[in-house]
């Protein structure tokens, strides 16, 4: 057990790496809420507290299974972001094979809570049938309203458009090793939720309010058990003047080692001009160079990433997509000059760089594909659909409601 100190409250709790579970009576999904991952983003893990001690004491009827999962037990007991690495950016390929073989090397705090959280989900995907749903509570160093991070699959666009908050597509093209990633590529319904400023106490009221929605929207608690409306209208009106999908379209990346400083007042979707002054890195000006919003400013001592720039996503370009995803308009995309398929598993494309400037970057995101740096002649793009589990979800409620 570890205690978790909230500095918005001034309250300290005691945890383990089960915040809580509880094992409904009858078969259902399994949701799996996550908090923490960052040791300085208390918030979620004191939600959590809450909600399963009011379900449990109301005796709520649960038709499925809870799961409440601690994320970095060391740095959530020390107020710190992480001890040396950041826990949501170590779940590569190369990493997780390694942990798969038992060789991972325990070269600090974080790799240790890496392995057990593994362990754990493993289990729990291995002991339950499912339909699974994964929820990474999180709160940011500015001042915001709630907000989703949505790992660009239809599954994922479909379940969150249900949350009166903004979605925000696209992380996933700029961050390598976040945890959502490597479960949305496992095939399964997960995504981020951002409640609020680190401490701030409306963070954890907004994170209660997203857990009760959640489990209604998942099918474990009925609408009728809890106070639905007031969950909703909670967020909502948080989030009211941010309310859209947007997505992501520029990342300023901190070099090791420089020292970076963002200006003051800066906050999740607070509109700048270009020629704007936002931050300092290195001893030189960071100047905005389009007109646009900024995103998730960088207020702390920990993290390599400065600030992002988001653009909302017409609606129109939303149905386009669904429609080219939907009638697999990307297995025409090979015939095209400079590009192949990655693998025989036809889930990635590689793109020869002096072709790819032709080919526009949104055309790759309508298909369903977001881009890594591969080589110095290749650009590979992976396809956010190619492993969703449409399987698994297509008896569930919100998977057959238009919305």
């Amino acid at each position: 057990m570890i205690k978790v100190h909230n500095k918005a409250t001034n309250q300290t709790v005691e945890v383990d790496r089960y915040i809580g579970r509880i094992k409904g009576a009858d078969k259902g999904a399994s949701i799996i809420f996550l908090a923490g991952i960052h040791g300085n983003e208390p918030s979620g893990v004191f939600a959590l507290l809450q909600v399963l001690a009011e379900l449990r004491e109301t005796e709520t009827k649960i038709k499925g299974n809870i799961y409440a999962i601690a994320g970095n037990l060391w740095a959530l007991e020390r107020g710190k972001r992480y001890d040396k690495k950041d826990l949501n950016r170590l779940w590569t390929a190369s990493r997780l094979k390694k942990m798969a073989k038992n060789e991972l090397p325990l070269e600090d705090e974080d790799s240790a809570q890496q392995i057990e959280i593994q362990r754990e989900l493993d289990l729990i995907l291995s002991a339950d049938e499912g339909p699974f749903y994964f929820m990474d509570l999180h709160t940011t160093s500015s001042q915001t309203a709630p907000f989703l991070t949505v790992n660009d699959s239809l599954l994922n666009r479909k379940f969150t458009q249900q949350f009166p908050c903004a979605s925000i597509l696209g992380i996933e093209e700029y961050l390598t090793g976040p945890l959502l990633s490597y479960i949305n590529e496992l095939g399964f319904v997960s995504f981020g939720f951002e409640g609020g400023q680190h401490d701030d106490p409306a963070a954890i009221e907004n994170h209660i309010a997203f857990i009760y929605l959640s489990l209604v929207y998942v099918g474990i608690i009925s609408v009728s058990d809890v106070n639905y409306y007031a969950h909703f209208e909670k967020l909502k009106k948080a989030g009211a003047k941010t309310l859209g999908i947007y997505e992501i379209y520029y990342r300023f990346a901190i070099k090791a080692g420089d020292p970076f400083k963002m200006e003051p007042g800066y906050e999740n979707f607070k509109l700048i001009r270009k020629g704007e002054r936002l931050a300092t890195s290195n001893g030189k000006e960071v100047i905005a160079d389009h007109d646009s919003r900024v995103f998730m400013p960088l207020y702390q001592n920990q993290g390599d990433d400065g600030f992002f720039a988001i653009r909302p996503i017409p609606r129109f370009a939303l149905k386009l997509s669904e429609l080219f995803r939907n009638w697999k308009f990307d297995r025409l995309l090979p015939l095209l000059p400079g590009v192949k398929w990655a693998s025989s598993k036809r889930d990635a494309l590689l793109l020869d760089k002096k072709i790819a400037k032709f080919m526009a970057k949104d055309v790759m995101h309508l298909m369903g594909y977001r881009s890594r740096l591969f080589d110095k002649d290749y650009i590979l793009v992976k396809s956010r659909e190619a492993a969703s589990k449409q399987e698994q979800y297509k008896n569930e409620q919100w998977f057959t409601t238009p919305f």
